[in-house]
């Protein structure tokens, strides 16, 4: 049986579903990956130069590509458009990273698709949404606009690529569903600069800013300095923050009393007094949410 005839499963229920995928860089590749695990046939079109990803970390595009068929095609010339077109008629959904000037450009706007493909599903992920989808950006950008960034200091991973990724691949399920309901294949964009502000909610809230409740506030939620490196404690919910104190010696705390400069202030001492070995052996024995970390 060919893998665009497998037939879905509880653990692959896109078996039997292929995507064509022109997206490069990150957020298209990591989709990819995400629809590869949930049983699609996946199929890649580079540039006859290859994705700049593999440049960038070759760990990173060979784990994003594992199980990917990947073909260079020259789109910018007849054959290579031909070429995509075959590609297409056997296809349930392709994902681009395009502008919207640029797939117009290749006769890949929505339009020209459905009429070609009427039944094939096309997510689209780009900068920003509406009528800033022509404007240049990057994860840098993205996350700063979301409220993100803290100083001069640049993020820990590509959260807007990343979150961009995980809701393209919602939007091909949503699309796939959509499909199924009307018989005709769906549209749907994705931008990036939504990706981060979603991932910005919880900060906009006040819940993670600096002073807020998860942003310092709460004696349980904090990193401490430890003997030999550091602690993440999330001792949060009430039965988890009296353990904290009653471990620490510091009686239950109430939730008052997780607000009070002198509980943080008597953590970060007890903390400081004890090597991670001995930290992780109380996390178990008294099951308290807690990671120790190098210095």
């Amino acid at each position: 049986m060919s893998p665009a005839r497998r037939t879905p499963t509880a653990d692959r229920p896109l078996a039997g579903t292929h995507v064509v995928s022109l997206a490069l860089n990150l957020p298209g590749p990591a989709a990819l990956q995400r629809l590869r695990a949930l049983g699609a046939r996946c199929t890649k079109v580079e540039p006859p130069a290859g994705d700049p990803m593999r440049g960038y970390c070759e760990a990173a595009y060979a784990q994003m590509h594992r199980g990917v068929r990947t073909v260079a095609l020259d789109l910018k010339v007849p054959a290579g458009q031909r070429r995509l077109q075959r590609l297409l008629a056997g296809a349930d959904v392709l994902l681009t990273s395009f502008r919207p000037s640029a797939l117009a450009k290749l006769g890949l706007d929505a339009a020209a698709l459905q009429a070609r493909h009427p039944r094939l599903c096309v997510v689209r992920i780009v900068g920003a949404a509406g009528a800033r989808a022509e404007e240049a950006g990057h994860d840098l950008t993205y996350q700063a606009e979301a409220g993100l960034l803290d100083g001069l200091n640049l993020p820990p991973s590509l959260l807007a690529d990343m979150a961009g990724a995980l809701l393209a691949s919602e939007a091909v399920l949503a699309a796939l569903l959509q499909r199924a309901a009307t018989g005709r294949g769906a549209v749907r964009d994705v931008a990036l600069a939504d990706a981060a502000a979603w991932l910005a909610q919880p900060r906009a809230w006040g819940l993670t800013a600096p002073g807020g409740l998860l942003g310092g506030a709460h004696v349980g939620y904090r990193v401490y300095r430890c003997a030999d490196g550091r602690v993440a404690v999330a001792a949060l919910e009430p039965h988890f923050a009296r353990r904290l104190g009653e471990v620490a010696g510091l009686g239950p705390l109430a939730p008052a009393d997780c607000l009070q400069p002198a509980a943080a202030a008597a953590l970060a001492t007890w903390f400081a007094a004890r090597p991670r070995a001995e930290l992780d052996a109380l996390a178990r024995r008294h099951d308290l949410p807690w990671v120790t970390l190098g210095a």
